[in-house]
C-alpha cells in the first residue's frame, strides 16, 4: 500500500488502532482520527517507531460540520476506514431521542458524509477502497441493541449502494462485521460475563482487535481487488443449536 493515504476514523483505540497500525505496516500513510489528542499521539508514535508514517486529526463525527472539516483536512484519501462508532445497549422503552440521534449521526451519517466528500476524488483518480465497520448484531437479533443494530444495518445497506455506484470508477466498498472483540469494555467484565459473551461464538472466545484488523486490511488492499459490496463476518462462527 506504499504511496496510498488511509484515513481511519476512531483510530485511537481498539479495532481502529489495530487497523491504523496494520495499514502503516503495509506502507500506507495513515491519518489517525479521534477525539483524544493524547491517545492519537500515542498511535502516531507507535507507527513512526516501527518506521511508518502517520498524523493525527481531531474531529467530533457527531457534528456534520466537523465531519466536513475532517474530510477537507485529510485531503486526497485512497483508503477510508469508517470505524468510529457508538453503542448504548438499552431497550426501546429506555432509548432517548438524543441517543437515537447520536447513534444515527455517528454510526451512519458520518460515514455517509465522508464517502460523499472523499469517494468522488477516489473515482477521479481511478482507485480507492472503503471499508465500513458494522457488527454481527446487524444480522443477529440481540436484546437491547436496537439503535446500534439499526444504525449499522443502515451502513451495510449503504455499502451495497456505494459499491454499485463506484464500481466502474475503480472504487471498492466493503464491510467487516465483527463479533465480540476485546476492548477496554470487555477487559472490565468479570470472568463469568466474559465467558458468557465468548460462548455466543462457535470458537468459544472473543476476538483480539488485530484479528478483525487483518480482515479490514485485506479488504482495503489490492489483494481484494475483485471484492466489492461484501459483508465479511469476523465473528468466530455461530454455534449450532442442539
Amino acid at each position: 500500500m506504499s504511496g496510498l493515504t488511509a484515513l481511519v476514523t476512531g483510530g485511537t483505540a481498539g479495532i481502529g488502532r489495530a487497523v491504523a497500525v496494520q495499514l502503516a505496516q503495509e506502507g500506507a500513510e495513515v491519518i489517525v482520527h479521534g477525539r483524544d489528542a493524547e491517545r492519537g499521539a500515542s498511535v502516531v508514535a507507535e507507527i513512526e517507531a516501527a518506521g511508518g508514517t502517520a498524523r493525527f486529526l481531531q474531529a467530533d463525527l457527531a457534528d456534520a460540520k466537523d465531519v466536513q472539516r475532517l474530510a477537507e483536512e485529510a485531503g486526497n484519501v485512497d483508503v477510508l476506514i469508517n470505524n468510529a462508532g457508538v453503542y448504548k445497549f438499552l431497550p426501546t422503552s429506555e432509548m432517548t431521542e438524543d441517543l437515537f440521534d447520536l447513534h444515527m449521526d455517528l454510526n451512519t451519517k458520518a460515514p455517509y458524509l465522508l464517502v460523499k466528500a472523499l469517494a468522488p476524488g477516489m473515482a477521479k483518480r481511478g482507485r480507492g477502497s472503503i471499508v465500513n465497520i458494522s457488527t454481527l448484531a446487524a444480522a443477529v437479533t440481540t436484546k437491547g441493541t436496537g439503535m446500534y443494530s439499526a444504525s449499522k444495518a443502515a451502513l451495510e445497506q449503504l455499502t451495497q449502494i456505494w459499491a454499485a455506484e463506484y464500481a466502474e470508477s475503480g472504487v471498492r466498498v466493503n464491510t467487516v462485521a465483527p463479533g465480540p472483540t476485546r476492548t477496554p469494555g470487555t477487559d472490565a467484565m468479570d470472568e463469568a460475563t466474559l465467558k458468557a459473551v465468548a460462548d455466543t461464538t462457535a470458537m468459544r472466545r472473543i476476538a483480539e482487535p488485530e484479528e478483525v484488523a487483518e480482515a479490514v486490511t485485506f479488504l482495503a488492499s489490492h489483494r481484494a481487488s475483485y471484492i466489492t459490496g461484501a459483508v465479511l463476518e469476523v465473528a468466530g462462527g455461530r454455534p449450532a443449536i442442539g
